[in-house]
């Protein structure tokens, strides 16, 4: 056999394929050559580096996560979390307001029904008490019924506007003093609490909302 054949069916017989020569033939030959035992040896070390070279591992976490995602438990019990959280903060949101509408009731109604604390002008003093009773009732229909409360924020922000753009003239010219104003801020804190509870309550899903609505009150 010559050298050429015999590396070919060496070759063979290092990829673990037919070698089409007989063993004894083969290792006689190499007994004999030794350009050919050289040559093995350096084809044994190729292969063997071949075979231990690392392979490149593929990133599967966008697979793991999409399979957690697709998980319906891990999906419900994500989506439960999530409304807990909505339901919570909306809750809080609804008591503050409502809060905020049954403190300026009470102001609102002495002056209304028995004219305690009028001013100077007792005709103006029951007009505006009666748009303070007006505007919370408003307050605590938003409050009983958040989905809602989206369509007062507009009111709420006009007003805690126009009084705070008055209170800011009059105490510019002299013709009230701070302190009378700081009642003022009550109407900022109102419009902003509306206005947070009109956002959580549309940030919610139509089947979520509904369920709070029904499921709550």
């Amino acid at each position: 056999m010559t050298c050429d054949r015999v590396r070919i069916a060496l070759s063979a017989r290092l990829d673990g394929e037919d070698p089409q020569a007989p063993a004894t033939a083969l290792d006689g030959h190499l007994t004999n050559c030794g350009a050919c035992r050289t040559w093995l040896t350096q084809a044994e070390q190729v292969t063997r580096l071949v075979r231990v070279r690392a392979v490149e591992v593929p990133d599967l976490t966008a697979s793991v996560l999409a399979a957690v995602a697709a998980d319906p438990k891990a999906t419900a019990a994500a989506r439960k979390r999530r409304t807990d959280t909505v339901y919570g903060t909306r809750q809080i949101l609804r008591v503050a307001v409502a809060v905020a509408a049954v403190a300026q009731l009470a102001v609102a109604l002495p002056i209304l029904l028995a004219g305690l604390g009028v001013a100077a002008d007792p005709h103006v003093s029951r007009e505006m008490a009666s748009f303070d009773v007006a505007l919370s009732v408003g307050f605590v229909l938003a409050a009983y019924r958040p989905e809602r409360a989206q369509a007062f924020v507009p009111v709420a922000f006009v007003l805690a506007v126009c009084l705070a753009g008055t209170s800011i003239v009059d105490i510019a010219n002299s013709t009230t003093a701070l302190v009378h104003e700081m009642g003022h801020l009550a109407a900022v804190a109102q419009a902003g609490l509306l206005w947070a509870l009109g956002r959580v309550s549309r940030r919610t899903d139509p089947p979520m909302a509904a369920a709070m609505t029904t499921g709550h009150g």
